[in-house]
């Protein structure tokens, strides 16, 4: 029974910083395990251009406590007015390194996304001959498609076309939630991937409404069935190389969350690496984390894998803090519900 494992120093191939007060707060919880991490541009107002992005990355670094190596991977909000040359100036500079899509009112911030997706061709078509990912937020926002079927109808009514339609183009499906998301992935043969978070391993939706509502479970897309749980294990555990981590750790401060009207987001930068090597060992699995957290992602997106490496020690059950304190409020940690034994040393 392993007891200890060295990996690549892990990547966040979905990552949430926000600004100001709870980026102070957080950051430090990424940096202390991760090399690099695809920063969202979902903030208010939204990072839309090449000089908005630069403006965030110098914010973050300079969020960043001494002695804490941390690369941000800027990414730029697609707006139907986005301009195709800067897109193309700001990933020739080598500050972008992927476009986010959020069809608009799909999630946190994401008012100004796309509705009308003819108006968003040329930028995608501009994306495909440079070779810039385009990151998706893979849900439908019609109200008269249920919330836990919203990411199946994506695949069929946005995702599907958009491969056809441009077929150049390289996509990641982020935090995919659906056994539907699972298998279309696994049946493309090129320029597809998709990211699984950590708590999307973990929970199912029963536990954000059985025995009470808890917010701080409630995320987008929404935690499915057991079914699909097991299918995303499945798929990250696999040794597959188009599935690898984007944690979508999404800090709000408790008073976002605890509200009539809550917040989506799980906030899972403290223990992600304690909470995956205790799901990848209960799956006899432990040999395929370092592809998952720290090869999968540089290699699809066509980045060096980093050179230095973290270790991970297995004994008593180790504890997390329940809560971060930022100068906004409290974050609260994300609780697996489950004990870890997993710490990296």
């Amino acid at each position: 029974m392993s007891t200890s494992i060295t990996l690549t120093r892990p990547d966040d191939w979905h990552l949430h910083l926000r600004d100001g007060a709870v980026l102070q707060a957080v950051l430090p919880e990424t940096a202390r395990h991760f090399a690099r991490a695809i920063v969202m541009p979902n903030l208010v107002p939204p990072v839309v251009t090449g000089a908005q992005a630069a403006a965030y990355r110098d914010r973050i670094l300079a969020a960043l406590p001494d002695g804490m190596a941390f690369e941000p991977l800027m990414t730029l909000y697609l707006t139907e007015d986005t301009d195709p040359d800067d897109v193309a100036a700001a990933h020739a500079s080598g500050l972008v390194k992927a476009v986010k899509l959020y069809p608009a009112g799909a999630t946190t911030n994401s008012a100004s996304g796309v509705r009308d997706f003819d108006k968003v061709r040329g930028v995608l078509e501009r994306m495909a001959e440079i070779g810039l990912t385009l990151c998706m937020h893979g849900e439908v926002t019609d109200h008269e498609i249920d919330i836990f079927d919203r990411e199946a109808v994506f695949i069929d009514r946005v995702l599907d076309p958009l491969r056809r339609d441009v077929p150049g183009l390289r996509m990641v499906m982020e935090h995919i939630t659906t056994s539907s998301a699972v298998d279309y992935v696994r049946a493309a043969e090129r320029n597809l991937a998709a990211t699984i978070t950590t708590h999307h391993l973990v929970i199912n939706r029963n536990n954000i409404l059985v025995g009470g509502i808890r917010p701080h479970y409630y995320c987008l897309p929404v935690a499915k069935r057991e079914s699909h749980r097991l299918a995303l294990v499945d798929a990250a555990t696999s040794g597959d190389a188009r599935f690898f981590l984007g944690t979508d750790s999404a800090p709000h401060v408790d008073a976002a969350k605890e509200t009539g009207c809550g917040c989506a987001g799980c906030f899972t930068a403290t223990n992600t690496m304690s909470i995956l090597a205790e799901v990848f060992d209960r799956e006899g699995a432990l040999d395929r984390l370092e592809g998952f957290t720290s090869l999968h992602g540089p290699d699809y997106y066509g980045l060096p894998r980093n050179g230095d490496t973290i270790t991970l020690t297995k004994g008593d059950a180790v504890t997390y803090p329940d809560k971060i304190a930022s100068g906004d409020g409290p974050v609260t940690v994300f609780d697996p519900g489950m004990a870890l034994h997993w710490r990296v040393a």
